[in-house]
């Protein structure tokens, strides 16, 4: 365990028969954050919804993405987050200009909390969705596993800005006389002992030794994770023709170009008047034009 950013970390707590994962974001989160101008409160949620989403695919066997998506939440209108089988994360965030500084998610109109896992061999797509009636994500996602997978979990979520950090612990089915029946409690009342300071700048073997020293701590897995995003021009080109031609072609600019630029990467897609007409006229086409970024 030498290099603390950017890196997930899977482990077993084998007395407590308990299973776990440990996120750190530093680089990959700062790439996120760069992306656009967020207003503090906003750059809090997203960081820990981003820790979040790699978090989830840390218990999770598929090749495919997980992302965490708020709608609508007041005057944060938009905040997304995934992370794929890769360790690729991304996110962004939309806000009004009325957002207050001491914005609080319960304070919203009847907003939700979907998670969706899409696997990319079987073509399946599953999503959860809860409503959000605390103002804590961490609180949140544990009520989500809690409602959603009756599986209990407890999440600690910590950012200061510059990085972010996440500890997930899960109950794993009781395995005979050898069950534990205090574990869960016990595990409870170490975790409460963690702070920010700790998640974001302990390295990850001295924190679970220092939580979990008398738990049999055993690294499962580690995987490292960077920023990475999934746009590419065949999908843009399949929005572009959910538009439809007219729509599609009313894009065009003095240029004679339809500019479309991925929100998350800031890369830009050029599609001209043949490009368009080819993408109707052969849906299975790709059309070549380069992208910029």
């Amino acid at each position: 365990m030498s290099d603390d950013n950017d890196i997930l970390y899977r482990f077993l707590l084998e007395r407590a028969q308990l299973r776990g994962v440990l996120v750190r974001l530093t680089s990959s989160w700062q790439q996120v954050r760069s992306r656009a101008d967020y207003p503090p409160v906003v750059a809090d949620l997203l960081a820990k919804a981003l820790t979040a989403s790699a978090l989830f695919t840390g218990n999770i066997k598929f090749e495919g993405s997980l992302s965490i998506q708020l709608k609508p939440a007041g005057a944060l209108t938009l905040l997304f987050a995934e992370c794929g089988h890769d360790g690729r994360v991304r996110g962004l965030a939309r806000w009004q200009a009325d957002l207050p500084q001491d914005f609080r998610l319960g304070a919203s109109d009847s907003p939700l909390l979907a998670i969706t896992i899409e696997n990319a061999a079987s073509g399946q797509r599953y999503q959860g969705i809860v409503p959000v009636d605390d103002d804590d994500l961490a609180v949140l996602f544990a009520g989500y596993f809690e409602r959603s997978e009756q599986l209990p979990t407890r999440v600690l979520l910590a950012c200061d800005g510059e990085r972010c950090a996440g500890l997930m612990v899960q109950q794993l089915p009781a395995t005979g006389a050898g069950a534990d029946p205090d574990a869960w409690n016990r595990i409870g009342h170490l975790l409460a002992t963690a702070t920010s300071d700790e998640l974001l700048n302990l390295d990850a073997e001295r924190l679970l030794l220092r939580l979990f020293h008398e738990e049999t701590v055993r690294v499962l897995a580690t995987q490292p994770l960077q920023f990475g995003c999934r746009c590419s021009r065949e999908r843009v080109a399949g929005v572009l023709r959910t538009l439809g031609r007219e729509e599609a072609l009313a894009g065009l600019q003095d240029d004679g170009r339809a500019e479309v630029t991925c929100e998350f990467c800031n890369t830009r897609y050029h599609f001209d008047a043949i490009d368009i007409e080819r993408i109707f006229r052969d849906p299975a086409g790709t059309p070549t034009s380069a992208a910029e970024h």
